[in-house]
């Protein structure tokens, strides 16, 4: 006898297939088998309480707030608990409701399908990365002299040659990178801004070279919209962006050039970002700002299938922070958009090992796993060996 792990359909469908199981059988059952918790904030009581009948009507359930039922309060929270198949039938049912309801069906159907997508891909400019295969690697050239990570390559003002750039991004590609991002300005907390001029002489020209000489795409790390233009004209192809593309312009330069784009969620700025970040309901509130800036971008001309989200390991978090955003990343797949997280070498790893960023190659390498584990598509850093090694285990253990 044994209780059964799995880890979606994929899974389940495989045990029934060793089973002998009729393929009809198969896609009946699947759904039942595969259970959800859906929690609604903030509804009104008479909403919740309709939800809670109709839950119950099919079999599951639903938990609100006491008071919500005694009706000594407005509003509550609603945690729905059921199967898949039971999720479907609810999504129907609501349709026919009033109060909101019939939009709410909609909504759970639409969040239970991205919460189980898995097939994304990314056109960049011609290049086409299928992440539905296994996770991707994003390997960091800083073309900077104060790079937290100490690997910025120029270590005094413009001391690394072009063909050693060049040579070392090779290096990164050769041990695995799929994606090379490139930044000229440090984000670490603190830094100092770089002028737009310093920013393109450290990155456009190493752009122009390396796009003629490598095959994986190029991301541009800035937050400069005439620095992305430029980037954009010499050979890039993804802007990452810190600041979440908050600014008009930097959504224009995007949707112009048919670049792919990555939202990242930062509290503050570089120079303030961990002066004491507080959050009310952590991933509530990066959920919520991902919406309305996956929103904006989709409204501004950008190609949905060509957004990428970042939770921003580090930026305006405490340790804390950064552990839960980890352990439940897989929260941000409602969204439906592929996720990249970036642990490398970061605070936090320093905070639990008591080691300093050179030694945190472990520790990055651990992160990424579980990072991968739960739902992230892209891993961004500076180890790239380390990691591709770690994450072909993984695969061979997923694909087994």
């Amino acid at each position: 006898m044994r209780i059964i792990q799995v880890s979606g359909c994929q899974d389940l469908r495989q045990i029934m297939q060793q089973i002998k199981v009729d393929s009809y059988g198969i896609k009946l059952m699947v759904p039942k088998a595969l259970s959800y918790l859906l929690k609604i904030d903030n509804i009104p009581c008479i909403t919740a309480n309709i939800l809670k009948q109709e839950m119950l009507s099919l079999g599951a359930d639903a938990a609100v707030s006491r008071d919500a039922l005694t009706g000594r309060c407005k509003k509550t929270d609603c945690l729905l608990m059921g199967t898949l198949s039971q999720f479907n039938r609810l999504a129907g049912k609501l349709n026919r409701q009033p109060f909101g309801l019939d939009q709410m069906g909609k909504e759970i159907q639409f969040n239970l399908n991205n919460y189980q997508r898995k097939c994304f891909s990314l056109d960049l400019n011609g290049r086409k990365l299928n992440l539905k295969k296994r996770a991707h690697i994003m390997g960091v050239v800083n073309l900077t002299t104060d790079s937290f990570s100490g690997d910025g390559l120029y270590k005094t003002q413009y001391t690394a040659s072009a063909n050693y750039i060049t040579d070392y991004t090779k290096k990164l590609i050769d041990e695995g990178a799929d994606i090379i991002d490139i930044g000229g300005e440090s984000s670490r907390p603190g830094a100092k801004p770089v002028s737009l001029k310093e920013e393109l002489n450290r990155i456009i020209p190493v752009i122009k070279k390396l796009s003629k000489k490598i095959k994986v795409p190029i991301s541009i790390d800035t937050y400069k919209p005439e620095v992305a233009r430029q980037a954009m004209d010499s050979g890039a192809a993804i802007i990452n962006d810190i600041t979440g593309l908050r600014g008009p312009r930097m959504l224009k330069v995007a949707a112009r050039y048919k670049a792919a784009v990555v939202i990242m969620h930062m509290q503050g700025n570089p120079r303030t970002m961990q002066k004491n970040p507080v959050y009310v309901s952590l991933i509530d509130e990066i959920s919520g700002y991902f919406k309305s800036a996956v929103k904006r971008a989709e409204d501004s001309g950008i190609d949905a299938k060509k957004i990428i989200i970042d939770p921003g390991i580090g930026f305006g978090k405490t340790l804390k922070h950064n552990l839960e955003i980890l352990k439940k990343l897989k929260e941000f797949k409602i969204l439906g958009k592929p996720i990249l997280i970036g642990t490398s070498r970061k605070s936090f790893i320093g905070k639990v090992l008591n080691l300093q960023p050179q030694q945190r190659i472990f520790g990055t390498v651990s992160s990424c796993i579980i990072a991968v584990k739960n739902g992230a598509n892209i891993v961004r850093t500076h180890d790239v060996k380390e990691v591709k090694q770690a994450l072909k285990i993984l695969e061979a253990v997923n694909n087994n």
